[in-house]
């Protein structure tokens, strides 16, 4: 990050707490001029947010915003729920994704050392630097934040997402390597579909739960934001793990097996399975494991898959010969069977 420069670690430009253009000592009276940021983004060049102009009963700010799946939290209360479940880190860098009018941002001021506020919105993010001024922790940055490159030190993410980016976002999150934890508001479906919520489970959380765990920490009322989406809405947190469920040179080997037992081979996970590695050590895995041998592989919780991986690997790495570096496993009481 140069702050100096006023602009952020990929080189884009940044409004400081304290200056309103960057490299400069004084504030804009023009706004800040679009630069970055990719067509057809929420809060693309365009028609000015700023305009009011009524249109079938609603602002053309309204219209824009559900066309381009902008909704914002609407008061302090609703604020104050999601944030509950962040982590305030008073020594820590959080970054923020779709910023828009700063009722998230001036919180999280109070609660890191430092926020990095996106907003791709050249409107908003002209106001929202004006509504930090008296923040000097805070920057707002305009500019795509999918564009954007993580910062190089620890640093949670957090952010009221555009519910038709929510998945770009989230993959964002999962490579970016100094992402401590996510705490997202999405659409309350894809917070349920991807923490289990309806008794299945995402190939997405299991290749990904040695490493972060998925989490429904709330939900939100559709009325709490404007303009009022269809469906409500729930808070996602993405945790990265201190130590991960496997070992981190047997990861990509976890994700083979997952990838295998979703491929939808023979229906259930044990049929799924049986195609990369021997007949009776899937049954005694799986039965170790508490999985039904006709269980459908969506219904195996992510829990159960590390467990059938460590004790399949174990065995596979026991029978590869002395010379082999066996993974940390999980104690099993069951003898591993004949290959």
């Amino acid at each position: 990050m140069n702050t100096a420069s006023g602009h952020d670690e990929g080189g884009r430009p940044s409004w400081s707490a304290r200056s309103g253009e960057p490299g400069t000592g004084r504030r804009s009276t023009a706004g800040p001029q679009r630069r970055g940021g990719r067509a057809g983004r929420p809060g693309s060049a365009g028609r000015s947010a700023g305009s009011h102009r009524a249109v079938a009963g609603r602002t053309e700010t309204d219209r824009r915003r559900r066309e381009l799946s902008q909704n914002y939290l609407r008061g302090p209360q609703a604020a104050r729920q999601f944030l509950t479940a962040v982590r305030p880190d008073p020594g820590g860098l959080c970054v923020e994704v779709g910023a828009g009018e700063g009722i998230l941002t001036t919180r999280l001021g109070a609660l890191f050392d430092e926020v990095i506020a996106y907003e791709i919105d050249e409107s908003l993010a002209g106001r929202l630097a004006a509504r930090v001024a008296d923040q000097p922790n805070v920057r707002v940055v305009l500019s795509d934040f999918l564009a954007a490159q993580p910062p190089s030190r620890p640093f949670q993410l957090v952010g009221n997402a555009p519910f038709s980016l929510t998945a770009p976002i989230v993959e964002w999150c999962l490579r970016a390597s100094r992402m401590t934890a996510a705490t997202l508001i999405t659409q309350l479906e894809y917070a349920r579909k991807r923490t289990g919520g309806y008794g299945r489970w995402t190939q997405l959380t299991v290749s990904t739960w040695p490493q972060f765990s998925w989490q429904l920490a709330g939900t939100i009322a559709r009325t709490e934001f404007r303009p009022v989406p269809r469906v409500d809405a729930g808070i996602l947190r993405l945790a990265r793990r201190s130590e991960p469920l496997v070992s981190r040179s047997r990861l990509a080997a976890y994700r083979r097996l997952v990838q295998a037992g979703f491929s939808g081979v023979g229906g259930s996970v044990q049929a799924s399975l049986r195609r990369s590695y021997p007949t009776e050590q899937v049954a005694a895995a799986c039965g170790e494991a508490g999985v039904d041998r006709r269980t459908v592989v969506a219904y195996v919780s992510p829990d159960q898959w590390v467990q059938i991986f460590l004790l399949l690997d174990g065995w596979a790495t026991k029978a590869a010969g002395p010379r082999s570096v066996r993974p940390r496993a999980a104690p099993s009481r069951t003898a591993p069977p004949r290959s």
